[in-house]
């Protein structure tokens, strides 16, 4: 069964469309008016070999807030969309990525039961224009909507886009990990039975 999802949201503040292919190569078409999360989803693609496109839009005038929050929701439910029951899969990814001085590490479940856990001290608060507080955002997003725990701990860093990058390629990479299927497993990952 093909591992692809296609998620639409349009509301009064944005305009989101995601395709994504987790058996993809790390395709990534990324537009989403909002250069630096561009930027940090398309790292997201390549680094978990997931083909992926996001078109968005929204009230940006204002603020960033909406679209990087609804785009964590749309793409929350397409990774929930395209595990399907989650047979076969991993369950679980853990990743640990450098970016020159800057270490980050990512733990996720693909348990079912939504939680964040974000360890992260950005010290200024914007690069560029983009306000770093909104990568939380992102998260608690994603995890709501694709029922994932999610941990996201930061050791050290001293410039933030080493910082968010490295986040977002232990994410990627977890996240691959999670995904994965597994020929040894039967059904689900759980004693329950379900996920």
């Amino acid at each position: 069964m093909p591992r692809k999802s296609k998620i639409e949201r349009k509301t009064a503040e944005t305009d989101v469309r995601i395709l994504l292919d987790l058996d993809g190569t790390g395709k990534g078409r990324i537009s989403t008016t909002i250069p630096f999360l561009d930027h940090m989803l398309t790292l997201m693609s390549r680094h978990g070999l997931f083909d992926l496109t996001v078109k968005g839009s929204g009230d940006t005038d204002v603020d960033d807030h909406h679209l990087v929050e609804d785009i964590g929701i749309c793409l929350g439910k397409a990774f929930r969309e395209s595990l399907n029951a989650k047979e076969g899969v991993n369950r679980y990814g853990s990743a640990t990525v450098p970016m020159d001085e800057s270490l980050a590490a990512v733990q996720i479940d693909l348990s079912g039961r939504s939680y964040l856990v974000y360890n992260v001290n950005f010290g200024a608060r914007k690069i560029k224009t983009f306000d770093l507080a909104l990568i939380r955002e992102f998260f608690q997003a994603f995890a709501d909507n694709s029922g994932m725990t999610l941990h996201v701990n930061v050791m050290y860093g001293k410039n933030n886009h080493h910082v968010a990058e490295a986040i977002f390629k232990a994410f990627a990479r977890a996240l691959r990990e999670a995904v994965a299927l597994n020929t040894r497993i039967s059904g689900v990952l759980s004693t329950k039975g379900s996920l």
